[in-house]
């Protein structure tokens, strides 16, 4: 990678709902809910910087173990945040493209995705991929069931094939996760995909990272040089 150029891809663990709602005397939802309202603005923000690809781990495959009420306020949550939103993104021609597995969802959650996936197919200013039940290792397991399936013999088994068979098929590989709320781990995000990303982990809770927490970040990955095993 040449310096300062902005990434193409940035993916997102947008952690610190919970704790931004605590820090504010809120129940857990309310942070949820400060935190979607937060994601047309980073959008906007990581648009301006040239970014073509962005993808938002929205909810984990074990995020079911949190609290039933937790779960379900999420669940309500991701309905009426995509009818409020929809309009909008819409209009700034960006595609939403689902990564994970939608039938074990909620039927109402599940119509919902579909119809944002239907509304902006057609868009290509900006590629934002939501992550909704979705786990790395799980991803990768379904590559691998569906490899045996289409009875691809091992001698045949290549990178390109798994890599065709994953969720994020035809998508480029994130150049940068962003990590916020200070943690600095994966969480089963993107395993396959991530092998040569830029990690960036910043202390600011998702709900707060605003267009300066953007800048920063497009800054530190302009000033990294990325070599991709090479010399």
């Amino acid at each position: 990678m040449g310096k300062n150029k902005s990434p193409r891809h940035v993916a997102i663990i947008m952690d610190g709902n919970g704790r931004w709602a605590t820090s504010q005397g809120l129940g857990r939802s309310s942070g949820h809910e400060k935190g979607t309202l937060n994601i047309q603005k980073v959008l906007q923000a990581f648009s301006a910087h040239g970014v073509r690809y962005i993808t938002l781990y929205a909810f984990s495959t074990e995020n079911w173990n949190r609290p039933k009420t937790e779960v379900d306020n999420l669940m309500r949550l991701t309905v009426s945040s995509i009818a409020d939103q929809l309009a909008f993104l819409h209009t700034e021609g960006i595609k939403i493209t689902h990564l994970g597995e939608k039938s074990s969802l909620p039927p109402e959650v599940m119509e919902a995705i579909k119809k944002c996936e239907k509304t902006t197919f057609r868009n290509d200013k900006l590629i934002l991929n939501l992550a909704f039940n979705y786990g790395g290792r799980s991803e990768i397991v379904k590559a691998v069931k569906e490899l045996v399936e289409d009875k691809v013999s091992p001698s045949e088994i290549s990178e390109h094939q798994i890599e065709a068979r994953l969720y994020t098929k035809g998508i480029p590989d994130p150049d940068m996760i962003i990590r916020t709320a200070g943690e600095k781990r994966l969480s089963n995000f993107l395993i396959w995909q991530s092998a040569y990303s830029e990690f960036y982990s910043t202390e600011t809770l998702w709900p707060d990272f605003n267009e300066s927490d953007v800048s920063k970040a497009i800054s530190v990955y302009r000033s990294r040089n990325r070599k991709f095993g090479e010399l």
